[in-house]
């Protein structure tokens, strides 16, 4: 828990915040509306002898008293084992069906298949990552979940376009970038030790990289959500600062029902426009989940 320890000025009731970080992670599956709805999972559920507790700010989440794969329901694609966190910001962005939509660092697919379900398996979902592994886990997950309208690219996410001679040709999207994964801990408790702040400020590089792309490629009005699991302003605020200054968008207020604390001007010495006060942090003792950052951009002209 060292590493954390220079957030303390961050977060109130530092104490409670690491009690909550060593604390395993409850068990959560998202009902996958393309094949069934809540209702009926939770039947299937609770037929099978498992204990359903729903979570209370999403329809379609339930913490389970066991391993959220090891069911029926879950074989049939009517569930996918997601950190309750982990389905902030395809909510977020809530793209229209119709919609061109580009989810940046796509793999495993749990946001991919989630932002399907939101647009109704219709329109265009374009998957993108560079981890031929990773690319195999996102495929079985879209098939086994009744996907077909994702579009599978293998490529670096910083020089992504779907057609190289037109850009601003989605309507939104969504960029949950690779990071330190310290919000992690509860389900990764490893997470921590080969944690050091030159992998932070350097991962930070390749982040700017992919949100820079991502407000590109989205058209004027259009929005781009960002996200990572980590606590770091550099991998955070600083990412958006720098974009921010740098291309045409602003960031964008947006409702989320759950316990969170606004993005941060200031940390260590440096300074972030005041703007990014907009995003959301989550702390896990906040909701018993793990950590989670979330901002919405608007794309401008």
């Amino acid at each position: 828990m060292e590493a954390l320890e220079r957030y303390e000025p961050l977060i109130d009731d530092f104490d409670t915040f690491l009690s909550a970080c060593e604390r395993p992670l409850p068990s959560v599956v998202r009902v996958n509306t393309i094949k069934t709805d809540p209702d009926t999972a939770r039947a299937a559920l609770e037929a099978d002898g498992i204990d359903v507790e729903p979570c209370a700010w999403h329809p379609g989440l339930y913490r389970l008293d066991t391993q959220p794969g090891a069911n029926w329901p879950y074989y049939h694609g009517w569930l996918h084992g997601q950190e309750e966190v982990s389905v902030v910001p395809a909510a977020v962005l809530d793209p229209d069906p119709d919609d061109r939509v580009w989810d940046a660092c796509a793999a495993p697919g749990s946001k991919t298949t989630q932002l399907s379900a939101l647009m109704d398996d219709r329109g265009l979902l374009v998957a993108t990552d560079n981890n031929l592994g990773r690319i195999s886990a996102l495929r079985s997950n879209a098939e086994r979940l009744g996907v077909t309208n994702v579009a599978i690219t293998r490529e670096d996410a910083r020089n992504h376009s779907l057609k190289p001679w037109e850009l601003k040709q989605y309507d939104a999207a969504l960029v949950d970038v690779p990071c330190s994964c310290e919000g992690t801990i509860r389900k990764n408790p490893d997470t921590l030790d080969e944690w050091s702040l030159e992998h932070v400020k350097g991962i930070a590089g390749s982040q700017k990289g992919i949100l820079r792309r991502a407000v590109q490629t989205v058209r004027e009005g259009g929005s781009v959500v960002y996200s990572t699991c980590t606590f770091a302003p550099e991998e955070n605020e600083a990412v958006l600062d720098h974009v921010l200054a740098e291309e045409p968008c602003r960031l964008a207020e947006f409702e989320l029902p759950l316990d969170y604390v606004p993005g941060v001007t200031e940390f260590e010495g440096k300074t972030f426009d005041e703007s990014v006060r907009k995003a959301k942090r989550i702390y896990p003792h906040h909701n018993d989940t793990g950590g989670f950052f979330c901002a919405k951009l608007e794309v401008e002209g």
